[in-house]
């Protein structure tokens, strides 16, 4: 079995399955790992409530290049009615649903 290389981790779900998604219709094989711990926050240590995105060691520099891409649509956003960071390419928060505003406050 191939080694695998850790991308990223966050408490974010919803953003890890956004870009577990991108990867893998871009070809690259992605293990999520430590989704069903987020059901004990409150209950377990901060470090242990991550999501982390795993490609194998030879897909590492693609995934990363694909997910950099994601960065340079555009600055983040914050919500004015939850006050959430969202990704550019958002067009709801994430969090509330609330629209984005014109100004990307």
């Amino acid at each position: 079995m191939e080694e695998r290389s850790r991308m990223v981790a966050g408490g974010n779900l919803l953003q890890a399955h956004t870009w577990k998604g991108l990867l893998e219709t871009s070809g690259i094989e992605v293990e999520l790992r430590g989704e069903a711990l987020l059901g004990g926050i409150g209950e377990l240590p901060v470090d242990l409530q991550n999501v982390e995105l795993w490609v194998s060691e030879s897909k590492y520099e693609l995934a990363k290049a694909q997910l950099e891409s994601l960065n340079a649509e555009g600055p983040r956003w914050r919500c004015v009615k939850c006050q959430e960071m969202n990704e550019a390419s958002f067009d709801l928060c994430w969090q509330c649903g609330a629209e984005c505003d014109e100004i990307h406050s």
